[in-house]
């Protein structure tokens, strides 16, 4: 999705298109995202990548389950010089955070220092839904009480991973791996220190909860039946406490139907995310992501896209910066620069 739009946007010049599927070694880059073709031809070399000289590379590799292979990969490109924006690692959002584990952040400090180049990792949840929005609201409010960024999701779409990490579609007694606190805290919880540093206050500690909502009838998705019997929706927090109080919360609700989990948070519309700030003024936010060209995408997809576009349009400003980590508090208003037009 992010190709397509590269290709036609007036500000970025596509120079090379690396993939990991082999089965797409070779192909033109037009024919990767249904465009005209190009006469870019896909590589598996980052070698070949690095002799392009890009600017930057956008990289939307896997998940933090796959960590040695995108230290490795993105490792490569910033000890050549070439700033990264990234959306694999959600961990680095918040790269300071005490939970991440040196091997997964020295690297690539080293290779930041080596190349003399820039590391920008960004997200929807962790990410912009959970950072830039309700850093931005908190900027119009005089006095914030606190802040609750939640991800309000119908996931019977959803391709992606969230079996053995949420235990969606499995028994309610099985343990998921984001139940697990200090896991949940590293993999989904970076932006609650992220905001504290933001308002110049320090948290005392980090809470989790999770709650898990058993279907009692068969549910469809486009992974497959959810049975009945199993869960089939799942709340959880990640929490702030700040003077024995919870100033930061950032919640998930994600079910398998919208009749999932009645009782628990909706949006005003359906598939949002929305941040609620207690203060003066108290503010609430309602974000949506759509398609309106008749293509019959689902809301997920449009919310990859926004993603995916977050880390593109942040290049020029990843570019102006000193090298090394790059977060959400260090660049400045990305407006979307030829985006209109």
């Amino acid at each position: 999705m992010v190709l397509a739009e590269i290709l036609r946007h007036p500000r970025f010049e596509l120079v090379g298109v690396g993939v990991s599927n082999p089965e797409k070694i070779g192909l033109d880059a037009g024919d990767l995202c249904g465009a005209p073709k190009t006469g870019i031809s896909a590589t598996g070399s980052v070698a070949e990548l690095i002799a392009l000289r890009p600017d930057a590379v956008v990289h939307y590799g896997p998940t933090a389950q796959f960590a040695d292979e995108n230290i490795r990969v993105i490792g490569d490109f910033l000890r050549a010089g070439i700033d990264v924006c990234s959306t694999a690692m959600t961990p680095w959002v918040w790269p300071s955070m005490d939970k991440i584990p040196g091997v997964w952040r020295d690297p690539i400090s080293e290779a930041c220092a080596t190349g003399g180049a820039s590391c920008f990792t960004t997200g929807i949840d962790p990410g912009f839904a959970n950072d830039l929005f309700p850093m931005t609201l908190m900027g119009l409010c005089g006095e914030v009480q606190s802040v609750r960024a939640s991800e309000l999701l119908d996931y019977t779409d959803y391709e992606g991973d969230y079996e053995l990490e949420m235990g969606i579609g499995k028994p309610p007694e099985y343990t998921a791996l984001l139940e697990h606190p200090d896991l949940l805290i590293m993999a989904w919880g970076p932006t609650v220190p992220m905001i504290a540093e933001a308002a110049g206050i320090d948290l005392e500690r980090i809470t989790t909860t999770w709650d898990k909502w058993v279907t009692p009838v068969d549910r469809p998705s486009a992974k497959g039946t959810v049975r009945a019997g199993t869960v089939a929706a799942i709340r959880f927090t990640v929490n702030g406490i700040h003077h024995d109080r919870e100033v930061i919360t950032l919640e998930h609700v994600n079910r398998i139907g919208l009749d999932a989990a009645p009782d628990w948070p909706s949006g005003i519309r359906d598939d949002v995310y929305r941040v609620d700030i207690l203060g003066s003024p108290s503010i609430s936010q309602e974000t949506s992501f759509r398609f309106t060209d008749g293509s019959g995408r689902t809301p997920a997809i449009a919310g990859c896209l926004a993603t995916g576009m977050r880390a593109l349009n942040a290049v020029p400003a990843v570019n102006n910066l000193p090298p090394g980590w790059v977060t959400a508090l260090d660049l400045p208003l990305i407006a979307g620069t030829g985006t209109i037009r």
